[in-house]
């Protein structure tokens, strides 16, 4: 017995399995098994609440509510508890359920006598079918055990679900559409080009149709053998895959094989198995496991990890099966795969000749399939769920990598609309190709400076691909988050001076950590702990300050790499002058220990700050006293100035940056930083987009940092532009009382030729 009572989670997957076993019928079983959680887990009630098509959950099993709400009662998917469950795919744990504010009152299930509160998803191949909740009359926590257990029952119960056939294909996902018509879906542009060819089916994820063992040992083995065959697989993979991509692709595998070799991983399933599954339903768990968190993390990096955490599970669940893959092999010459996900192995198992082009359910511009695609020329369209079903294998479609579009018994109007933008892309890239070695100087003469955002090793000979001057903002964090430890000093240091050798004379600068949020790097002293609100919590600098080891061994990787050279270095989140001044400390007593010793340290160093919080910007005069320089970075910043939350959908385009208020506030820090002669660089989103690029430029700014897509047409928008006129044009629009200058900017460009 564990803590509050709870049965051990191989007594209760036995149980489990006998019930499934049975020859009852489906519902029976059903409620036996909500009746056999509720006693295991020394529960008032259990219920199962199943997702319907529409949206819609209903109860379809209890024990403890009462017996006349089954099928009766129905929640819509972000509705009450059990909908919030199903809406986010996450676990929740509460010990007063009835105070909290989702909690949803349905009479006829009698559940206001019950207080604590315990419930997590049931997922199959990625998708939420429904959750499972167990209550008590007392208010108490839920220990991580009790939740452990209940997740595996979780898997089990939706494996269960689906050999009973209690839900048909078409309420798992929508299906609808016409067969005979042309169609056109909109997704995702991931991989620029367009190919036609006829739809495959990617093979997904295998079905796992035992789950609990009798035999942990025998288990046991199974797995470590099929994971020492798997590493070795995975390893002669990334190694014939030299010759096909390119030195940047490269890093990214490499990235994907310390995934694959990664020992928290392999340990979680170890222990799934002791625990009483079998080596399959191990893999299974913890691939669910990682899904769960990486779907609720608050920032894009973890969660474009999915695809290749799939990917690796997906791969050791067929080398539990024998290694064979006949999905690959047969796929037809002229395909264009179809996938709901795709990791970067699953992709190169597929003969690149005879793949035309992806289309994804889900996918993001930096996942590391998409990067891997695009070296190998491949367009891809991602974010397109809904389609999929009605993607019928051997069907004809086109998929226009350029503008995310996938078009299904295309006509001839699409045939002409395709080539006439696909010429006009052309034409742009041709042009931005010409101009690369050019200045980036303005119609009237004002000269800029292009720099690039890196995170990535493998980004590093972009410098030389676009003509950048320099690196603008160094994102150092990303440069380990695929460690399985925290970096050493020496690791650090390796890393810059890579960075360092391949920026030549060019500047660098570099962020220090910016860790806390949705970046968390391995053995920081202790785990981030889950915040309410992450993107304004325990992050960047203030971890630095709290944590002052961390900061200071950085600060000495970055010197040690730097010797006779210039540093620059940038601390993020800086909130107020004193903590810019603390930090600004630790990095001076580092410089003097380096003098004491006369050791070799760098010819020179500059320190800045990047504003993102809206308080700095009053307190300029005193930065500028000590800062070498002020670099914006506008996406936090326009978050926190307009109380926004750039990730919520239902905000998106709510708050423009071209508001009269925030272009205030940008010509307030411009000119601030020109009283004291402290130059100031924009590396925020706004400096990657031709307009808002023009905007900054007509504010006074001449140096921006930005992605190296975008460099092309910013520097060929600025070229077109006379920074004088929209200089002026912006002064006699700043009246503060429209809610957005867009619309009025692109028609100020029209007028003027600019190109945008």
């Amino acid at each position: 017995m564990t803590a509050h009572g709870v049965a051990g989670p191989r007594t209760l997957l036995r149980r489990l399995r006998e019930m499934m076993a049975s020859e009852k019928a489906p519902q029976d079983r059903l409620d036996a098994v909500t009746t056999i959680i509720a006693t295991e887990m020394v529960a008032d009630v259990c219920s199962l609440y199943l997702r319907r098509a529409g949206d819609v959950l209903e109860l379809f099993s209890t024990h403890g509510l009462r017996p006349e709400a089954v099928h009766f009662t129905r929640l819509r998917v972000g509705e009450g508890l059990i909908g919030d469950i199903v809406a986010h795919g996450s676990v929740l744990a509460l010990s007063d359920a009835q105070s909290h504010p989702l909690f949803a009152y349905r009479p006829e299930t009698g559940e206001e006598r019950f207080m604590s509160f315990l419930g997590v998803p049931l997922q199959r191949a990625g998708h939420v079918i429904g959750a499972i909740a167990v209550q008590h009359h007392d208010e108490r926590e839920s220990t991580a055990e009790e939740a452990e257990a209940l997740q595996t029952v979780a898997m089990v119960l939706a494996e269960m679900v689906h050999a009973a056939g209690l839900l048909s294909a078409d309420e798992v996902v929508d299906i609808d559409g016409n067969a005979t018509l042309p169609l056109r879906f909109e997704g995702m542009p991931l991989s620029d080009g367009v190919a036609e060819g006829v739809v495959y089916r990617h093979r997904g994820p295998m079905a796992v149709r035992e789950l609990v063992s009798d035999d942990p040992q025998r288990e046991g083995e199974r797995l470590e053998a099929a994971i020492e065959e798997f590493l070795e697989r995975i390893r002669n993979l990334v190694e014939d895959s030299v010759p096909r991509i390119g030195d940047a692709e490269q890093e990214i595998l490499q990235t994907y094989r310390m995934f694959a070799e990664d020992e928290g991983w392999m340990a979680r399933m170890r222990a799934a198995v002791r625990d009483g599954l079998t080596a399959e339903g191990a893999v299974r768990r913890v691939q669910d496991e990682n899904r769960r968190r990486l779907q609720v993390a608050p920032g894009a990096y973890f969660r474009e990890r999915i695809a290749d955490f799939d990917d690796l599970s997906n791969q050791l669940l067929r080398q539990l099966s024998g290694g064979s893959d006949p999905g690959a092999s047969a796929m037809p010459d002229g395909a264009v795969l179809v996938a709901r996900t795709l990791g970067p192995a699953e992709l190169l198992e597929y003969d690149a000749s005879r793949l035309r082009a992806i289309v994804m359910g889900e996918g993001s511009p930096t996942s590391h399939m998409v990067l891997v695609a695009r070296a190998l020329n491949i367009p891809v369209v991602g974010k397109l769920a809904s389609a999929l079903p009605r993607l019928e294998p051997g069907e004809n479609v086109v998929v226009d990598g350029w503008r995310g579009l996938v078009h299904v018994r295309a006509d001839e109007s699409v045939y002409e609309e395709i080539q006439s933008y696909v010429e006009t892309q052309e034409r742009r890239r041709a042009h931005f190709e010409s101009i690369r070695a050019l200045p980036a100087q303005s119609l009237d003469g004002q000269a800029f400076d292009l720099q690039l955002n890196v995170g990535l090793l493998g980004e590093l000979p972009l410098l030389d691909a676009t003509g950048a001057g320099g690196i603008g903002l160094l994102r150092t964090e990303l440069l380990f988050l695929t460690h399985p430890t925290f970096p050493s000093t020496h690791e650090q240091s390796d890393a810059y001076h890579q960075v360092l050798d391949s920026a030549g004379d060019r500047p660098v600068v570099f962020r220090t950590f910016d860790l806390g949020g949705d970046k968390v790097l391995p053995n920081l002293d202790r785990p981030l702990e889950r915040e309410e609100n992450p993107a304004m919590g325990w992050r960047a600098l203030r971890v630095g300050l709290d944590r002052p080891s961390v900061l200071r061994n950085q600060l000495r990787a970055l010197i040690a790499s730097a010797v006779g050279r210039t540093l620059n270095v940038m601390f993020p989140m800086v909130t107020e002058f004193a903590e810019f001044e603390r930090a600004k400390q630790i990095l001076d007593l580092e410089l003097d220990r380096l003098r004491r010793r006369d050791a070799p340290r760098p010819t020179a160093v500059s320190t800045g700050v990047m504003l993102e919080v809206p308080a700095l910007a009053w307190q300029l005069d005193e930065i500028a006293a000590v800062a070498d320089f002020v670099s914006i970075g506008t996406n936090d910043l326009a978050q926190y100035f307009f109380a926004s939350d750039r990730t919520n959908p239902r905000l998106a385009g709510r708050y423009d940056t071209l508001s009269p208020s925030f272009l205030r506030l940008l010509a307030h820090v411009r000119k601030a930083c020109d009283r004291h002669n402290v130059p100031v660089t924009v590396c925020g989103d706004m400096a990657a987009n031709p307009l808002e690029a023009s905007c900054l430029a007509g504010l006074g700014f001449r140096v921006l940092s930005m992605p190296a897509a975008a460099l092309g047409a910013v520097k060929a928008g600025l070229r077109s532009l006379d920074c004088a006129a929209i200089s002026d044009y912006l002064e006699s629009r700043d009246s503060g009382r429209e809610h957005t200058l867009r619309d009025d900017l692109h028609h100020f460009a029209q007028d003027h030729g600019f190109d945008y």
